[in-house]
């Protein structure tokens, strides 16, 4: 589970970047990332508003395995 920092850090890297805070909390090849994208390309305020949902509500341990491991994973 990731610290207090880590989620304020993934909340605003989200309202600047929405694509790279998904990619941060998910990965770069899952389905929130490219729908966080999709939806940042058609409008920024859409790409946020998403990205702020699969940051804090969509839990990233039900969807885990190794080949979709996020950038900071740590087993320990």
């Amino acid at each position: 589970m990731p610290s207090r920092c880590e989620i304020c850090c993934e909340l605003l890297i989200a309202i600047l970047l929405p694509p790279l805070g998904v990619c941060l909390r998910h990965g770069c090849c899952s389905v929130e990332f490219c729908i966080c994208l999709l939806l940042t390309i058609l409008g920024y305020v859409p790409g946020i508003i998403y990205a702020l949902y699969a940051i804090v509500f969509v839990d990233r341990d039900e969807y885990f395995d190794d080949s979709r491991r996020p950038l900071y994973y740590s087993s320990a």
